[in-house]
């Protein structure tokens, strides 16, 4: 068994194949290089060079080390037709994220950044008791890691909405499904937890037009970005929160990574920035899940996290 690998030059999944390796001792392991034609059964890649996939039709699979593939999708042609492109599903990533966005949320609803302002001006004032009744939050993508963080906040008996294209059935939560429900489902909400795929569907789903709809509350709504930075238009968030529609905003991921120094949203104190670290990969649990991936594929097994190229998820 012949598996190619590619990863950005100081990657953090240099690492990562090393313990592939490892883990799958049968197999031959070797890193794409400009001009590898040899052949390969399986290819392991992040954001690899339209070089390296072209033509090649004879791989049984090609795994992109990460949830979101949108990076990969863009190659177009340069994926070869037929070849089954495999997801990371979770890989420790979905506690991860449901630790970071229930994190966001209770801070917002507990108002813990107006206390800290206070306490800086030396100021002992509590401020009224909030209603969980008035603090809906909204889950815009309920696949496997959205799946995880309604869970994580059903934990708290907060009104939880969650839109999906697909049905889905979640224990306290309500399911909107389809574009049809989609203002229906921000207009029932305050925190927008956006953890959608972004495709060409979803690019600007975060935009002034759906951050108005949001509940305002008597302070405003709340967005907490964990999935791509595309997804939201950055200039209609920072109207919004200038307007006093947006109370504030807690965003991992950004349209250019890493954030411009001279971005705007350095500047801004309700927008609380972090640099793309609510969920990273776990070695451990990737390799195992990607060996028994190919066990099963290797016994002619169908396998789950199949990307779907029309729809990009």
């Amino acid at each position: 068994m012949k598996i190619l690998c590619y990863v950005p030059p100081g990657s953090d999944f240099e690492r990562w194949i090393a313990d592939f390796g490892k883990a799958l001792p049968q197999a031959e392991v070797r890193f794409w290089r400009e001009g590898d034609n040899a052949p390969a059964d399986y290819a392991l890649v992040w954001r690899p060079p339209p070089a390296m996939l072209q033509g090649r039709s004879d791989l049984k699979a090609i795994f992109n080390l990460g949830a979101g593939v949108d990076a990969i999708l863009k190659l177009g042609d340069a994926l070869p037709a037929g070849v089954p492109l495999i997801r990371i599903e979770d890989g420790g990533m979905a506690i991860q994220m449901a630790s970071y966005v229930t994190h966001a949320v209770l801070g917002y609803f507990g108002r813990y950044d107006i206390y800290r302002q206070q306490a800086a001006r030396r100021e002992w004032r509590p401020l009224p008791e909030p209603s969980k009744r008035d603090f809906s939050i909204g889950i815009l993508g309920l696949g496997v890691l959205g799946s995880r963080i309604a869970a994580a906040l059903a934990h708290f008996e907060f009104p939880l909405n969650g839109w999906s294209r697909t049905p889905k059935e979640l224990p306290g939560v309500r399911n909107f499904v389809g574009d049809d429900a989609l203002d229906e489902f921000l207009r029932a909400s305050r925190v927008l937890v956006c953890i959608l795929p972004l495709t060409d569907a979803t690019r600007g789903i975060v935009n002034r037009k759906n951050m108005e709809k949001l509940q305002k509350g008597a302070e405003g709504a709340y967005l907490i970005n964990v999935a791509r930075g595309g997804h939201v238009v950055e200039a209609d968030l920072l109207a919004l929160i200038h307007e006093g529609q947006i109370a504030a905003a807690t965003l991992d991921v950004f349209e250019q990574e890493p954030l411009p120094p001279g971005h705007p949203f350095w500047e801004e104190p309700r927008i609380s920035i972090t640099p793309h670290i609510s969920a990273i990969t776990v070695d451990e649990d990737s390799v195992q899940q990607i060996c028994a991936k190919i066990q099963l594929l290797e016994q002619g097994k169908t396998v789950s996290g199949i990307i779907d190229r029309s729809n990009g998820y």
